[in-house]
């Protein structure tokens, strides 16, 4: 029996298309941070396919959302993400099945970032998961409203979608082993050895410089006493709540680093001591106002701190600032406790 003509065509666009999502697979596959693996990915698809429009759009509340927005640095990938909420994404797109669209795209808009202006006729929506999770979706976008009719074969599309799902996997894998080099793992912040060798830079810069330089070492009151009342894991609600006070109230400039347990510092380049100690009121005027509410629990959390600057006497090396204001801060703590 004979095969039909358009058949056989068909059969060939496939394998092409096929043959390209393979390529577009290998060149992504080695890739290990976000940046680069999107920013490939959406180019390899839209050179090989010749799309005109292509983007991402990501769920608001996704494990990849805050990192996308911190980590890209790459103004052609900024341009190409749309962050969406979560209740509206699924509104959108009820299954994990991509979707093709001609007709009503308004209903779309909250998917297409803002730099694209250009009208579009038809639209390829291919959600992606992260193990298992529902996080965004790869969009593809022509003028020509036949380019996405609803009704095409999906197929290719499908996976395409699950074989990007795989190599996110890989890559969130390794960004989380990469964060967790440079931060600590309960409250995100710089760890130990990543703020020593910040404190070298910056201290060696504000030497050249002639600047002034600030350190803060700052202590959890009593915080045995709300792990030994309430728990290890309200007592961790506990640290975080102060590393999240001590990271919003700061200047984009400054360094936040949490040394040991219940030890905080914060770095501030170019500042001198009584800016240092307007932060501490700033600090101390918040977690009043702010107790931390957690598990039937009301604690207000209180510090004890100590200041260092370049001028304090006997600071010649980064170690001597650090030693110097956790000198001061158990100064603190003692005259505290004798009140």
């Amino acid at each position: 029996m004979e095969i039909p003509l358009h058949l056989i065509e068909q059969l060939k666009k496939n394998e092409e298309i096929a043959r390209k999502f393979n390529e577009i697979e290998i060149s992504i596959l080695s890739i290990l941070n976000f940046e680069d693996f999107f920013e490939r990915l959406l180019f390899q698809i839209a050179d090989k396919f010749n799309i005109p429009h292509i983007w991402l759009s990501i769920i608001r509340e996704s494990s990849i959302c805050e990192q996308l927005r911190d980590s890209s640095e790459s103004e052609a990938l900024k341009s190409a993400i749309a962050f969406v909420a979560q209740e509206r994404f699924i509104s959108i797109i009820k299954d994990q099945k991509p979707v093709l669209v001609n007709r009503n795209l308004t209903f779309f808009k909250d998917l297409i970032p803002d730099t694209l202006t250009e009208s579009i006729g038809s639209l390829a929506i291919a959600p992606i998961t992260l193990d298992g999770k529902l996080v965004g979706s790869i969009n593809q976008a022509d003028g020509d409203v036949r380019r996405f009719e609803p009704g095409i074969d999906t197929s290719l599309l499908e996976q395409l979608a699950q074989k990007v799902s795989l190599c996110l996997s890989n890559v969130t894998a390794h960004e989380q082993l990469k964060f967790l080099a440079f931060h600590d793992s309960l409250t995100g912040l710089f760890n130990r050895g990543v703020f020593e060798r910040i404190l070298d830079r910056e201290f060696s810069r504000a030497k050249r410089y002639d600047s002034e330089l600030s350190l803060i070492f700052f202590d959890f009151d009593d915080f045995k006493t709300i792990n030994d009342t309430a728990g290890h894991s309200i007592g961790d609600k506990a640290l975080c709540f102060l590393a999240n006070t001590l990271s919003n109230l700061k200047r984009k400039q400054d360094i936040v680093a949490r040394l040991a347990g219940d030890e905080f510092v914060i770095l501030l380049p170019s500042t001198e001591k009584k800016c240092a100690e307007q932060f501490i009121k700033r600090v101390n005027e918040h977690l009043e106002a702010n107790p931390l509410i957690s598990g039937g629990y009301t604690f207000n959390i209180r510090i004890s701190h100590g200041i260092s600057s370049l001028s304090d006497e006997g600071v010649s090396n980064p170690s001597g600032l650090l030693k110097t204001a956790d000198s001061k801060m158990y100064q603190h703590k003692a005259e505290k406790k004798k009140r």
